[in-house]
């Protein structure tokens, strides 16, 4: 893993979440991890790895991610066992 990927993994980890982690390096991120996207509705984006959906939204207004959608993908992460 890139120590770019690996900074990436480690913020959304952390206790406390950062509120500039942009949606590329999230993207990035769950491509080298296996990910496969399907597009949702909208600005909906689907992440499956191993056979496990999450749910994303795309704010048209901000190219970062909210601390919610970080805490749901470190839920996420967690329930197909990535962790830092």
């Amino acid at each position: 893993m890139s120590k770019k990927h690996q900074k990436v993994l480690t913020s959304i980890f952390s206790d406390h979440l950062s509120s500039n982690i942009h949606w590329k390096e999230i993207e990035s991120l769950l491509t080298h991890l296996g990910a496969e996207f399907r597009v949702g509705s909208g600005a909906g984006l689907i992440a499956i790895i191993n056979g496990v959906e999450f749910s994303m939204h795309r704010s048209h207004h901000n190219t970062t991610m909210s601390k919610k959608s970080l805490h749901q993908l470190k839920n996420f992460l967690k329930s197909v066992d990535i962790k830092p």
